[in-house]
């Protein structure tokens, strides 16, 4: 579905084919109700998300976009995790030849993003012992960099030991999976695993 949607982003072909989409969506809700049924093992916080509340629409906002293509060529769905969010969570992302899984922080308010950064300051050892555990490192190389600021955040010393980690405005880490690894048997299993090494 996803493939051809991208071939066919727009509202007429959408319309003609919106039983496809229902359809792909539920095989998406089928699987995550799986995956936080596994989850729900080591982080009982998430078994309390709803599989289909947890999908992110597939309607683009276009508003302040050059794209103007109506439809995500991806389903998302985030357990725990979303922008502005003042807790860590998890993300499932679905598109062909770009699948992901991603977990931690994204965009915090400034009150939390100022908190996280004083215990990575203070606790800088421990923080670095998590990133450079076997298990992690088997799954992740590193915090996600995408969005940093150029200088060390006021409030904080020029020459702080975690200086780099201090200038992220996200704290999370993503692990590319390939289609197979989606559609093998056990991919809710597998993929619990390395939400497990995140927690």
């Amino acid at each position: 579905f996803l493939r051809t949607l991208e071939k066919n982003n727009n509202r007429d072909w959408f319309n003609e084919n919106k039983t496809i989409y229902q359809e792909a969506q539920q095989d998406v809700v089928s699987f995550v109700e799986k995956l936080i049924e596994e989850m729900a093992t080591f982080d009982e916080e998430v078994g309390k998300v709803e599989a289909k509340k947890s999908l992110f629409r597939i309607y683009r906002d276009t508003r302040f976009s050059k794209d103007k293509s109506p439809y995500k060529t991806n389903f998302g769905a985030s357990l725990g995790m979303g922008k502005g969010s003042q807790k860590a969570g998890y993300y499932l992302h679905i598109e062909p030849g770009k699948s992901f899984l991603g977990g931690g922080i994204y965009m915090p308010e400034s009150s939390a993003l100022k908190a996280i950064r004083k215990e990575i300051s203070a606790f800088g050892d421990e923080f670095k012992a998590i990133l450079e555990q076997d298990e992690f490192r088997n799954y992740f190389r590193g915090l996600s960099v995408e969005d940093k600021l150029k200088k060390v955040p006021q409030g904080f010393e020029k020459d702080d030991a975690m200086a780099e980690y201090l200038k992220l405005k996200s704290f999370v880490v993503i692990h590319p999976i390939s289609d197979l690894d989606l559609t093998d048997e056990n991919a809710t299993e597998n993929f619990a695993k390395i939400y497990k090494s995140i927690k």
